[in-house]
């Protein structure tokens, strides 16, 4: 088992930065992958960004160039920085993960660790 438990959302305005984290607990956080998603009103629940156990990293296209993903396993903690904020950016951020010998995936029914999430919200 893991425990995800996410911080630093808040309201900021468009073209501002955000830093969110996620605090893992429970089994070993350096061969986890991780991931965050996000989950805007009314819509589905959609991949943002991965990390693997060896850092290796993706990105959705709406991020990509904006957003970095990253992770200390010495303090069992991900990361992630959000540059270039924008209204559409607006949601509530989940980070999750799955063992990393499952390989990698970027649907959320495959993740069996997830945070509580944070929100995110970002004013035009």
């Amino acid at each position: 088992q893991v425990q995800l438990v996410e911080s630093g959302g808040g309201l900021v305005q468009a073209g501002g930065s955000l830093n969110l984290s996620c605090a893992a607990s429970g089994r070993p956080f350096s061969t986890t992958n991780m991931v965050w998603f996000r989950q805007a009103p009314g819509k589905e629940r959609d991949f943002v960004a991965i990390i693997n156990s060896r850092s290796s990293t993706n990105y959705a296209d709406t991020v990509k160039g904006r957003f970095t993903i990253s992770r200390d396993n010495t303090k069992n903690t991900m990361y992630l920085r959000m540059n270039s904020l924008k209204p559409e950016d607006t949601a509530v951020y989940y980070c999750a993960g799955r063992e990393n010998y499952l390989g990698i995936t970027y649907s959320a029914t495959a993740y069996p660790y997830w945070g509580r999430g944070t929100q995110v919200t970002v004013s035009s």
